[in-house]
């Protein structure tokens, strides 16, 4: 494909929201078009499918109920929004994408990653991100940060355990996918953070 496919992950409260809008105006202050887009999410029905899955209502829904939605709504993003934009010459800035997956289904849920694993080779094939920017702080501050934007959402509402599992998920498939994943310490301020996103990207930019 032309394009390229940059995702950013993290457990709640690491600033993603913040941080993609600073890489979107980065590229894009380079002359490329930049489609931002999110998972579960990225289409009309992908948005219905994370109200479901985000709805606290639904608390205690399966965990393979969960898994299927979760790659139900990725088939259709990847089909109209990641892939044409990038046969199109499009980046693609993804908040989230599979590797999620495996940290709050695989770690979080304890599902089997190669079960999840069987599922991203079915519905992505080999299709993989270019670059992966984790944001990472300790549990306790992201749970902090993340209740002072209010309301909790269906996986906010988890206990620190859950998270603990989330985020070394997360710390584990950065060492054993070094080759496309940048750990960025999201505890510093902004600036440091910024800085060092951006360093990170340069390479793909130079590319």
């Amino acid at each position: 494909m032309k394009g390229k496919f940059i995702t950013v992950e993290g457990i709640e409260g690491v600033g993603k929201t913040t941080n993609i809008a600073f890489l979107h105006k980065l590229i894009s202050g380079t002359g490329k078009e930049v489609v931002l887009t999110r998972e579960p999410g990225g289409t009309p029905l992908g948005e219905a499918i994370r109200g479901l899955l985000l709805d606290p209502q639904y608390t205690g829904m399966n965990a393979d109920c969960e898994l299927q939605l979760m790659f139900a709504a990725r088939a259709e993003h990847l089909d109209k929004v990641v892939w044409p934009a990038m046969e199109a010459g499009h980046w693609v800035l993804c908040d989230r994408f599979t590797d999620a997956t495996y940290a709050y289904q695989g770690g979080g849920r304890g599902i089997d990653v190669e079960r999840i694993a069987r599922l991203e080779q079915w519905v992505q094939r080999d299709f993989r991100p270019d670059l992966t920017l984790l944001l990472d702080v300790p549990v306790e501050i992201g749970l902090e940060r993340a209740g002072n934007r209010g309301a909790l959402d269906r996986f906010e509402q988890e206990e620190v355990a859950f998270f603990e599992r989330v985020r070394q998920a997360y710390l584990e498939m950065a060492r054993t996918h070094d080759g496309r994943y940048r750990v960025i310490d999201a505890s510093q301020p902004l600036e440091a953070v910024q800085w060092q996103l951006a360093e990170e990207l340069q390479p793909e930019l130079k590319a």
